[in-house]
């Protein structure tokens, strides 16, 4: 992966996360014309091409900024509710999952379709990683989940606050100690997608990482069986 390419976000595999990378670009688009804006007009008084008196006593000037941050907030925020409405929507699930923090790793329950249960433990790796494999990032028991189903996520925890996040599925929830909180995403393709506790849990928090694997149903089906 070249340097240009790492800044960036993850390739989205959800429409969730493809939603959230439109509003990334939509509000980059709105800070780039007001940090270019705002610098033409800093210089353009540095080098006297605007004269004190226009900011100073314009009444037209005056009305402007205080108009147009109010519009600019209004262009920022309506896309912004409608998309916490969507990533909150759940629309009959087909498959739930239950994901449960512990130091340091995650216990997975098939809650509604199986009686499957398993943990998943950093998968031990040496100094060099087979090819394919993530030093790190992989695990013994990955989750295997069917691609273009709605995923319910129920999550919580066992000891300390954990987060459950992987974000090429666009998809971040705490995992508290006696609560249950519950997220849903729907995966578009198959493949491997890679995630980490993304809340300080301890001494070995950056080795509990999360594999979720996106399968067609006869494979999840046959996984389970």
């Amino acid at each position: 992966m070249s340097f240009w390419n790492s800044l960036g976000l993850q390739n989205s595999a959800s429409p969730l996360m493809e939603q959230l990378t439109f509003f990334h670009d939509h509000a980059m688009i709105v800070l780039i014309t007001i940090t270019f804006f705002v610098g033409y007009l800093l210089l353009s008084a540095l080098f006297n091409r605007l004269t004190y008196r226009f900011f100073l006593e314009s009444q037209s000037i005056e009305v402007i900024w205080t108009i147009l941050p109010a519009l600019i907030l209004i262009f920022i925020a309506l896309p912004s509710l409608r998309l916490l409405y969507l990533l909150d929507e759940i629309n009959q699930p087909s498959v739930t999952l239950k994901a449960t923090g512990h130091q340091w790793y995650w216990s997975y329950e098939y809650s509604d379709f199986s009686d499957t249960e398993f943990d998943s433990y950093i998968d031990s790796l040496p100094p060099i990683s087979p090819p394919g494999d993530f030093r790190l990032l992989e695990v013994d028991n990955r989750v295997t989940l069917p691609q273009s189903f709605q995923i319910r996520l129920l999550v919580t925890a066992s000891d300390v606050i954990h987060s459950w996040t992987v974000p090429s599925l666009g998809v971040k929830a705490d995992a508290v100690p006696g609560r249950l909180n519950q997220i849903s995403f729907v995966m578009k393709r198959p493949g491997v997608f890679y995630g980490q506790c993304s809340e300080i849990c301890g001494a070995n928090h950056s080795f509990m990482p999360i594999v979720v694997e996106s399968v067609s149903l006869p494979h999840f089906t046959s996984s389970l069986s």
